[in-house]
């Protein structure tokens, strides 16, 4: 009977552990383990002591699948993120992908038919199994998009411990921002004169004061289209409102401060009388013509309206 340890010894070497062999291709993968429907099988086994969360994708030229290119990266630098962990974690949570060209077959019996998709599968035995008894697949949910910082958040809520995914630093936006800043300083010496001046900033606040009282705010709250069905850019009712329909009363408005400026301000220091009286007509004219255009959109806008003036 001596001889039986001795036969049994290759047995026992054959029959290597799931979870170190999960943890070697892992390794191999650098942190990703790179699916066959055998390995599959292997991962998703009914009686696992470790969780997985599995990418199905299509990133094959021919399938022309531009959202699994878009999401592969985001994948990858989440599972880089837990490849960092301390080992005696690591190991009981696994990352993989599973590429449609090398399992069509599980794709199939999982009933997909679009990518990319992620399923989490919890472990079924051990201290990390769920005491609710649902060992999934649970399927995640793209609402929030294809970026690592949300996909980290939620793959979370099933690792034995958080991801530990920062977001790595935007050198890109940190190079534009000091270009910007040295534009600006290199033209301030050209704009600053232009700023000093105090009728830009006249100029400015009467524009932002007109534009602000015609409904500027309300629009953007609001979100309305800038014109309406048929073209049209006057909403009825005193609720609704188009975007274009604030530039024309702006324009109403502008043209209205005017003629009562020149009226005020202008006209009574003109020395010849002729001009001066000229220029009364004038602006008292624009004054009720522009007025009566401005009461012709209030009847549209407030149906019913009795009132009018020469339009």
């Amino acid at each position: 009977m001596h001889w039986l340890p001795a036969l049994l010894l290759p047995l026992l070497v054959l029959a290597k552990d799931p979870q170190l062999e999960l943890a070697e291709l892992a390794e191999k993968g650098n942190g990703v383990i790179k699916l066959t429907p055998n390995t599959f099988e292997l991962l998703t086994s009914s009686n696992r002591n470790w969780s997985a969360a599995i990418q199905l994708t299509a990133l094959d030229k021919r399938r022309r699948c531009e959202p699994c290119k878009n999401f592969d990266p985001s994948w990858n630098e989440v599972a880089q993120a837990w490849h960092k962990v301390p080992k005696a974690e690591r190991d009981n949570h696994f990352f993989a992908t599973l590429d449609f060209d090398d399992g069509q077959a599980t794709f199939q019996k999982l009933g997909l038919s679009s990518a990319p998709a992620v399923y989490i599968y919890s472990a079924t035995d051990g201290p990390h199994a769920p005491a609710s008894g649902r060992f999934g697949p649970h399927k995640y949910d793209f609402s929030s998009g294809f970026e690592a910082g949300p996909l980290a958040e939620q793959l979370s809520r099933h690792t034995p411990i958080p991801i530990p995914y920062s977001e790595p630093f935007n050198w890109g936006k940190l190079l534009t921002s000091i270009a910007g800043v040295v534009s600006f300083l290199s033209l301030l010496r050209w704009v600053g004169p232009f700023l000093q001046n105090k009728w830009v900033w006249a100029a400015g606040t009467i524009f932002t004061s007109l534009v602000m009282t015609s409904g500027y705010m309300f629009t953007q709250i609001r979100g309305v289209p800038f014109t309406g069905p048929n073209g049209s850019w006057v909403a009825a009712g005193y609720q609704n409102m188009y975007g274009q329909e604030v530039q024309v009363i702006s324009l109403i408005y502008g043209t209205l401060a005017l003629s009562f400026l020149m009226l005020t301000a202008v006209v009574p220091y003109q020395t010849s009388p002729g001009r001066q009286r000229v220029q009364v007509y004038l602006w008292t004219f624009v004054i009720m013509l522009v007025y009566s255009v401005l009461i012709a959109l209030f009847k549209v806008k407030n149906r019913g309206y009795p009132f009018r003036l020469f339009l």
